[in-house]
């Protein structure tokens, strides 16, 4: 690999510009086991390995920029889960965060379920054999099609979102022969402490039927009246990005309230409750994420604990886990193509990815970590931000980190914890072809999904 020389940006935190940054690491070198997937190490030689494949092997035949899943870690993750909260509750993985034939094959063999949210996803889960009566259907504006095939096919739960999608789904049902059982998402007015456009329990946003001014218990009565409806529970997702239970249990308390609102005026108690997902990972080094098993317990406890000063039976839980799981699975690879040193400032190492393949960081503000795998370096530390190829200044794939002074055209970099939404939001922006996803296990690896081609690109352009 060429290792150009350059004028060194600024190294050392005391020599950094204005603003806050976390003091350099003490090896540069180390992989925090924290953001990386479970089987990624440093080989003897220095280079970064996922399932016992250096990366290196892996950008030779796979190319970069490209996905790269440790099957391993993702199964491993989905078992702990399901173990966690056991035969009497339910996990979703929630499908937005990625979903792939494979992935779905994965979740069935290890006995998660899953929640779709487009006909596009529910096609991709039948398709791969998920019964589905596992799958939940999630989404603020689903279409009739989409409600029919869903009510065709069988699907386990259709998730709420209106007062229009109530009549919707019933007539639907109806006209089909069929009782289809449906939870209502409420928004239970808990602000969580993440980005605005991921928070999504508080009332100002598009996502459930409010608990103010007593909206959520009318849309109970009018799915209880319904024929072609089967009201099963109450679902409630607060956010994304959380770190601890204290929002879970404020809205458990109110959805509790709810069900108990319910029991008295109807004389029914709902047998569910779905808290939803939005469990934080790391991506950072300062982020510190939950074990499965720690937060089961606190969500069984909760609503245990809320369900009993009520007077009701508990009802079975429901969670939805995406990021917690694909997440830190996967990592991003690639090649540095060039390193622009700004006196006094940073240093712009650029990669042949960038927006297209990562829209995060520009979307959310998000942080990621980074690091030199394809060898060693004593280098001293030196302020980076890893920019992509797209003619966009807001093209960031990570804001600052502190990567080798030697960093150089043809090195390999990889970003950890893109598994999940990295890949389910990748574009074609500047007409750059989406990544390839490569599940790692064993010693061997596979495309899960392939790489577009040019080809790809013309074929939808019927002009």
């Amino acid at each position: 690999m060429s290792r150009s020389a350059h004028p060194a940006g600024p190294r050392h935190a005391d020599v950094m510009p204005e603003g806050h940054y976390a003091a350099p690491p003490a090896d540069l070198n180390a992989l925090d086991e924290k953001v990386w997937a479970r089987t990624v190490s440093r080989d003897t030689d220095g280079v970064v390995q996922v399932g016992g494949i250096p990366v290196t092997r892996l950008a030779e035949e796979f190319g970069t920029p490209a996905y790269f899943v440790d099957e391993t870690d993702f199964r491993a993750r989905c078992r702990a889960w399901a173990d966690a909260f056991g035969k009497d509750a339910d996990v979703f993985y929630a499908g937005k965060a990625f979903l792939s034939r494979a992935v779905v094959r994965w979740l069935k063999e290890e006995g998660l379920n899953l929640d779709v949210c487009s006909g596009g996803e529910l096609t991709t889960a039948l398709d791969a054999g998920m019964p589905a009566e596992r799958i939940a259907f999630h989404g603020n504006n689903k279409s009739a099609e989409e409600i029919e095939r869903a009510v065709r096919t069988g699907v386990g739960r259709i998730v709420l979102d209106s007062f229009q999608e109530i009549v919707r789904v019933a007539h639907i049902a109806q006209s089909l022969g069929k009782r289809q059982k449906v939870q209502i998402r409420v928004t239970v007015g808990v602000e969580a402490h993440t980005h605005e456009f991921i928070a999504t329990a508080h009332e100002d946003q598009k996502f459930g039927i409010a608990l103010a001014g007593g909206e959520a218990a009318e849309a109970v009565r009018r799915a209880l009246k319904l024929d072609g409806l089967e009201l099963i529970g109450i679902h409630s997702h607060i956010g994304s990005q959380i770190f601890d239970t204290s929002g879970f249990e404020v809205a458990a308390h109110r959805v509790v309230g709810l069900l108990k609102e319910v029991r008295d005026e109807h004389g029914v108690e709902l047998p569910e409750i779905d808290l939803g997902g939005g469990l934080g990972i790391a991506y950072t080094s300062d982020d510190d994420p939950r074990e499965p098993h720690e937060i089961a317990k606190a969500l069984n406890e909760i609503v245990t604990r809320e369900c009993e000063a009520a007077g009701l039976r508990t009802p079975r839980i429901s969670v939805e886990p995406g990021r917690a799981i694909v997440g830190p699975t996967a990592f991003t690879l690639y090649e540095v193509g060039t390193v622009k040193p700004l006196a006094g400032l940073r240093t712009y190492v650029s990669v042949d990815g960038g927006m297209s393949d990562n829209i995060r960081t520009a979307l959310y503000d998000a942080e990621y970590s980074v690091a030199l795998v394809s060898r060693t370096s004593d280098a001293e530390p030196m302020l980076s931000r890893v920019v992509g190829k797209h003619c966009e200044s807001g093209d960031i794939v990570v804001k600052d980190a502190f990567l080798p002074a030697d960093i150089a055209p043809g090195d390999l970099i990889a970003v950890p914890a893109t598994g999940a939404y990295c890949r389910s939001m990748a574009s074609n922006y500047n007409h750059v072809l989406r990544p390839p996803v490569v599940a790692v296990r064993d010693g061997e690896a596979r495309v899960i999904v392939r790489r577009e081609t040019e080809e790809d690109l013309l074929r939808l352009d019927v002009g």
